[in-house]
């Protein structure tokens, strides 16, 4: 009985994949076909910015689907069985590791960075740069906020947890950090262009690291996570794509 049950939940999450994998594909197609008919100059800008789209694309898929199974309550035992794997594995001599790793997404923390990196950037000029930080922030901010309240998913209650403020759909810290580090790599890589061989990887650790200690200390499902890293990331990439509109890199070093 257990083997027919994995059988079908391993055919469900391959038959998901195979529709993410449809919907991102006919987007794409379809984005680009739209560009090439219409000629618009910001489509075909965008059409060219491949990467990015498909990107964009996948987290709009992916997003959309946890929402669709938190609504519908379909994705608690999954949630479950994930929080209790990494309780049983993970050796709770990390525990005073992951609340140290919890902190650097807190308000307490990412506003004043936030703030000083906004008026460093004005000082220095870079006016799109610092729009991109700020609008970004503050949209993680708003929406997060307005999920929460919206959706009002109660927390894990596994075992025993510090308290937080809030319901748990969508993860808080995970989706600032993940609007945090994404506008930093993209504003690094713009100013610093080599810089995106560092940055990058240090935002992916850095937003992987906060999406785990939140389930770590048992605050929040997986789902939450999740969700919170597709929308923190869909965010400021989608507002560089304005802000930093036929808007050449630079390349004068001085300036950092």
């Amino acid at each position: 009985m257990q083997s027919v049950v994995q059988s079908a939940a391993t055919s469900a999450i391959i038959f998901d994949l195979f529709k993410l994998v449809l919907f991102v594909g006919c987007g794409f197609l379809a984005f680009v076909t739209y560009a090439r008919v219409s000629r618009s100059a910001w489509v075909l800008e965008l059409a060219t910015r491949r990467m990015t789209l498909l990107i964009l694309l996948t987290l709009s898929v992916v997003g959309i689907k946890i929402f669709e199974d938190v609504i519908a309550k379909e994705s608690g035992p999954v949630d479950q069985a994930i929080l209790w794997f990494i309780r049983q594995t993970l050796p709770p001599a990390l525990s005073g590791f992951f609340t140290a790793v919890t902190w650097a997404g807190a308000a307490i923390f990412l506003v004043p960075s936030t703030m000083f990196l906004f008026g460093f950037l004005m000082f220095k000029r870079h006016h799109r740069e610092a729009a991109l930080l700020a609008v970004s922030m503050l949209s993680g901010w708003a929406l997060t906020y307005t999920i929460k309240s919206v959706v009002s998913r109660a927390r894990p209650e596994l075992w025993s947890t510090t308290w937080y403020w809030g319901s748990s759909f969508p993860s808080g810290h995970t989706l600032s950090t993940a609007a945090f580090s994404t506008a930093l790599t993209l504003i690094a890589a713009r100013i610093w262009p080599a810089s995106r061989r560092v940055m990058l990887p240090l935002a992916v650790l850095w937003t992987g690291l906060m999406g785990l200690s939140r389930m770590v200390l048992g605050v929040h499902w997986p789902t939450d996570v999740l969700a919170a890293v597709c929308v923190g990331v869909f965010i400021p990439l989608a507002i560089s794509l304005v802000v930093f509109k036929q808007e050449p890199q630079s390349t004068d070093r001085r300036n950092i």
